[in-house]
This record gives structure tokens, C-alpha cells and sequence, in this order.
């Protein structure tokens, strides 16, 4: 029998291995973080404890916390293969499972926090992961193989489904033993789930081959009738029905529908937030500005607007100021709603976009949602710069060029050229 080849699926895409209270701004003097490259500006993997600058405020690296690696087949046919029907054969396989790239929330791929997610994970594991977001659903389903013996055979096409949870490292201040202020990469607070496979293998099985343990092969193996009549008593050449693989199909189906009927009921929900009875704000507003320019984050007038940079004049009727609201505090990182008291609505990723990279922010009645919900990332003590990131979809906010009128949007990394920094300025 021929060896198992493996393949880059067509239509799969690139593989890739390596991937590359009050706020609490206290004045007490305290040396400003060094301008020096940190390991992410250098393009260097970022590790928890490293030294970040405040550029990296409004960014954020991926941090694996758990991989669990399955053998899955999704394309399988039995087939019988008498003594005059050996040789070369193409059979047309049926779709066993269909499996797809996601990382978050969203069930796709979008933006560079995944993409270097999936790279961490590959490196991790010493397995060429897929990055594209792609469905086994659209593989050609024909295997070609070469049948050198008679037998019952299963053929198969098959991956290594990975899939795990992941953290983030967001730059925040860190007080040392000594009891002095620094900025180091430490593990926030946002985690996610993520699913990713192998490049597709396919091949050929029978009930009496020895294949290792835990395989794709092993586990195309597994889906044959071994010892059934149909494997055992003399057969046509041709297709063989296996009991096992179609019940496998119907779990899988199963499962699948499951999981896109409580997909399209958080949808929903997420779209209606529940209002607020009232919001425990704090006493001081702020602008939450771009360092050292007049342009900071000025909220809609318009329902259908969005957060733009604007510069404080007498016509801006407190759309600039901004209210922290419903504080908690947990490791150092505040969460908080922003809200703003111009037009009195809370900051929020609109929920019919939340999943899009670049997404706009606006404001909406206030409610319980965790849209509407920030971690706050701060700098050592005497700087008020910070980063912000959305608790759901875990993006940082950023803008694209600094330009009056610029949206204020999320990114998934951030802005790594430090446009994700402000400064939360008292007024």
C-alpha cells in the first residue's frame, strides 16, 4: 500500500508555523519608561515581565494558555477492492466533518492579533497551522490512490484540528519591590478561544494495517466496519456503507448546528444591552487626548455617527468630556464605561460590527454590555497616558492618521506605531 501523502489543500491557504475611585493618576514623581526599543517595537516575541515604553500602551500580543491537538478526518469513503480491481483508482469521498479557522468571538480570522495568535500556536507545537480563514466544506472531495492489494479500505482525507484558549500581554504599570513604577508586559484580563488545523493529509487504510496510535490514520481506521459482514464476506468492487463513519458524520452535524444556533442567539442579545437603572460615576470628567495635540476623542451628535478626534472649542457642549463609570479594579487594570456628557450615552462598538477589524466607536443608551465596558492600561505615575481596549471584542482603540474628524476605531494589536496612546486629561 501506498504511504500516506500529505498536501496543501487547495483553496486552504498559506500555512504558517512562527508568527512572528478616582483613575488613579497620582502625581508622585517618577522617572518616565526609557524611549529605547522595547522586544516588540524590534519585532522580537513579546514575553510576560518584559519592558514595554508607552507607545505600547494601546497594543497587545497574544499568549497561548492551553493547545489540545485531535486527529480529525473530514472527507472518508469505504471501498472494496477485489483481486481484479487493483491498480490506480479515483473515488469520490463524502464530507465527514467540516472545520474551520477562527480566533475569538468573531468564527473568522481578521486582523493581526489571530494571524500572530495562530503563528504562537504553531511555534508552540512544531506543526504548520493554517492562518486563512477557510472550510474543509469547499476541498475537492476525489482521492487518487494506487491499490496494490485487494481488501476493505477505508479512503480518508484528514487534519490535526488544534485548538486552545489564549490570553493577552498589554503594557501596564507594575510596582516593583522596591516600591518605584515601571511599565512591563503582564497578562490581561481579555482571553478567547481559537480553532486551526494542519494542511489536509489523505490516503488509504485497511482494518488490518498497523498505523500509530492517536493518527489521522488511526483514526481513519476507526471508521471502517471492521469484522462486519460487509468487510469480511466477498464483495463487488466498489463503494462499502460503514455504519461507524456515518453515525461519526451525524455527531459532527449535530454538534455543528449547535453551536451556530447559540451563535445566532448571543447575536441578538448582544445587539439589545439591558438599560442601565443609573450609573455610579465618578466625580471628575476628562479628555482623553492625543499626547502633546490638541485633537482628542469628541462623541456623536448624530445616532448614526461615529467617535471622531476633534479639538475643544466653545461649540463642542461637553461631547469632549468624558465621565468614568461603574470602576473596578483587578490587577492593576481598571474596567470602566465611558460616559459621556454631552449627549449622555455610554462608548460602545456598535454590535452589528463588533466583529471587524477597524470598527468604528459611538456612544448608545447606556446598559448592562460588555461593549460598553474598557479596560483602562496606565503609565507609571506622574504620566496620565493610557491605552484602551474593549472587553468583548478585546481590540484596543486607535485611530488610523491623525486628522480633525478621524474616527476613533478598534484594532485587534492596536496601533503599534503608538497612535493607540492618549492622555486622560482632567477638566
Amino acid at each position: 500500500m501506498r504511504r500516506t501523502k500529505t498536501r496543501l489543500g487547495r483553496g486552504l491557504g498559506a500555512l504558517i508555523a512562527t508568527a512572528t475611585a478616582a483613575v488613579g493618576l497620582a502625581t508622585t514623581p517618577a522617572a518616565a519608561t526609557p524611549a529605547a526599543a522595547t522586544p516588540a517595537a524590534a519585532g522580537r516575541t513579546v514575553q510576560p515581565g518584559q519592558t514595554c515604553a508607552a507607545a505600547d500602551l494601546g497594543t497587545r500580543h497574544p499568549v497561548i494558555k492551553t493547545t489540545e491537538v485531535t486527529p480529525t478526518i473530514t472527507h472518508f469513503k469505504g471501498w472494496y477492492v477485489t483481486q481484479g480491481s487493483t491498480g490506480s483508482h479515483t473515488v469520490t469521498t463524502s464530507t465527514q466533518t467540516t472545520i474551520s479557522v477562527s480566533v475569538g468571538l468573531n468564527g473568522t480570522v481578521q486582523g493581526s492579533f489571530a494571524v500572530e495568535a495562530l503563528g504562537s500556536v504553531g511555534a508552540s507545537l512544531g506543526l504548520n497551522v493554517q492562518v486563512n480563514y477557510s472550510s474543509t466544506s469547499s476541498e475537492s472531495n476525489s482521492v487518487s490512490w494506487n491499490f496494490f492489494e485487494p481488501g476493505y479500505y477505508g479512503l480518508y482525507k484528514g487534519t490535526k484540528k488544534v485548538t486552545g484558549t489564549y490570553g493577552s500581554l498589554n503594557c501596564n504599570r507594575i510596582q516593583q519591590g522596591d516600591g518605584s513604577w515601571a511599565l512591563k508586559w503582564t497578562e490581561g484580563p481579555d482571553t478567547g478561544n481559537y480553532t486551526t488545523y494542519t494542511a489536509l493529509e489523505e490516503g488509504a487504510v485497511r482494518c488490518e494495517d498497523k498505523v500509530p496510535a492517536n493518527s489521522i490514520m488511526a483514526k481513519a481506521q476507526g471508521l471502517l466496519d471492521c469484522g462486519s459482514p460487509a468487510a469480511t464476506a466477498k464483495h463487488p468492487a466498489g463503494p462499502v456503507p460503514s455504519a461507524k463513519a456515518d453515525q461519526a458524520k451525524h455527531d459532527a452535524d449535530s454538534a455543528a448546528t449547535a453551536a451556530k444556533a447559540a451563535q445566532n442567539i448571543k447575536a441578538p442579545q448582544a445587539a439589545k444591552p439591558t438599560p442601565r437603572a443609573a450609573l455610579d460615576c465618578q466625580p471628575g470628567a476628562y479628555k482623553i487626548d492625543v499626547p502633546g495635540k490638541p485633537l482628542n476623542w469628541s462623541a456623536p451628535l448624530l445616532a448614526n455617527d461615529g467617535t471622531r478626534l476633534r479639538q475643544s472649542n466653545w461649540t463642542s457642549a461637553h461631547l469632549d468630556n468624558w465621565r468614568l463609570c461603574n470602576v473596578t479594579e483587578r490587577n492593576g487594570v481598571i474596567e470602566a464605561s465611558l460616559w459621556n456628557w454631552g449627549n449622555g450615552g455610554c462608548a460602545t462598538i456598535p454590535a452589528n460590527i463588533a466583529n471587524q477589524e477597524q470598527a468604528y466607536l459611538t456612544t448608545a443608551t447606556c446598559g448592562e454590555d460588555d461593549l460598553q465596558r474598557f479596560y483602562i492600561y496606565r503609565d507609571v505615575p506622574g504620566s496620565t497616558k493610557i491605552g484602551l481596549q474593549n472587553k468583548y471584542t478585546g481590540s484596543m482603540m486607535g485611530h488610523d492618521r491623525y486628522a480633525d474628524g478621524e474616527l476613533i476605531r478598534q484594532y485587534s494589536s492596536g496601533r503599534q506605531d503608538g497612535t493607540g496612546t492618549y492622555t486622560l486629561t482632567g477638566v
